[in-house]
């Protein structure tokens, strides 16, 4: 087989990988707070609870996302467009990342947002390097279920080429 060929299959094949699609939010423990889309969280433990989650090594936010940082993930629905649209463009670091969009302060000060399926709260734990992109492990504090989850279900990314966004 060739090369080229060996790295279409592994592109197409690593793209069918499903992955939930959140909206990571964090601060800088100076009042700033952001939210960005995040499509790489996993489940990493049962007891005690835990996530990772895999953020590209050129996003600022790499820089606030130390151990001890709270965080939340905000988990969202299949077919909604409000919450995919407004954190997909990305914000800079004193931008009003939560303007226009609908939530309510957490348990670690952080926002949870109204439209998300569910919100997790928890803590940065370690991180490791990846490559391009830095895996943070998070243990998680708390969660609220924010529609009835026999109604509504996750929105799952599934992308045409696993090499790239």
């Amino acid at each position: 087989m060739a090369e080229n060929e060996n790295t279409d299959d592994t592109a197409t094949a690593l793209g069918r990988i499903p992955s939930g699609v959140f909206i990571l939010v964090l601060g800088d423990g100076q009042g700033r707070k952001t939210g960005l889309l995040a499509s790489w969280v996993q489940q990493a433990a049962f007891d005690p609870p835990q996530v990772t989650v895999a953020v590209n090594k050129s996003r600022y936010i790499l820089d606030w996302l130390t151990p001890g940082c709270p965080i939340t993930l905000n988990q969202v629905q299949k077919k909604d467009p409000e919450l995919f649209r407004h954190f997909g463009k990305g914000f800079e670091p004193d931008a009003d990342a939560f303007d226009g969009v609908s939530w309510t302060e957490g348990s670690n000060g952080l926002p949870c947002l109204g439209a998300a399926l569910t919100s997790l709260e928890g803590t940065v734990e370690t991180s490791m390097e990846s490559g391009d992109h830095r895996i943070i492990l998070i243990s998680l504090t708390g969660a609220t279920v924010n529609h009835n989850l026999d109604e509504a279900e996750p929105f799952v990314h599934l992308r045409r080429n696993g090499l790239n966004y």
